[in-house]
């Protein structure tokens, strides 16, 4: 049976998985979690609940080996070490998702909750600055562009111009916020 267009669309994510007792490819789990996401599903165990309610329907569309699915944990362990910009790329490129002239690009940059890690007591414990992203969503079609790091030595102001660039959109509106509007920030680029 040909694999899915979806299971396709993760094969050439590198797999950061300890190879000692993989039973499931990080295709499937990527494939079933994004799948699990679309259908409203927010957590892992939700996730789990959705395996176990669709068992027979995925083992049938997915034809997986011995017929079994990954867990939910399976799932969150792929995700752990998952380099979050490759996934992303992998879903716009699998959703074609690509912004049309005439279409607006809203921006905005955000710090990952959670991503820093402050200065410690414990020598073993290395600190680092947060990550923060720049984010585009095309605002007519509701969707996500994939993100943009910002280096650490910067910020979102600066790096915004450097976004635009790589995304190299002819046609397209952007809308930012006030933070980006500032009025030697266009001088620079």
């Amino acid at each position: 049976m040909p694999q899915l267009e979806i299971v396709e669309a993760f094969t050439d994510l590198s797999d950061t998985r300890r190879t000692a007792g993989q039973r499931h490819q990080q295709a499937l789990c990527l494939a079933l979690f994004t799948l699990a996401v679309a259908a409203g599903n927010r957590g892992f165990l939700a996730i789990g609940d959705w395996l176990r309610a669709y068992h027979d329907e995925l083992v049938a569309l997915f034809d997986p080996p011995k017929d079994r699915l990954p867990s939910y944990s399976t799932i969150r362990r792929a995700l752990l070490r998952l380099d979050y910009r490759e996934y992303s790329a992998c879903l716009s490129r699998f959703f074609g998702i690509q912004p049309l002239p005439g279409e607006t690009v809203a921006t905005d940059g955000k710090v990952l909750r959670g991503s820093y890690e402050a200065i410690s007591d414990a020598p073993k414990v290395d600190s680092h600055p947060a990550i923060m992203l720049v984010s585009a969503y095309i605002v007519e079609r509701g969707l996500i562009l994939e993100p943009y790091e910002v280096n650490s030595k910067t910020n979102e102001i600066t790096a915004l111009p450097v976004f635009i660039e790589q995304m190299a959109l002819t046609g397209v509106v952007f809308a930012f916020d006030a933070i980006s509007t500032q009025k030697n920030s266009s001088d620079d680029h």
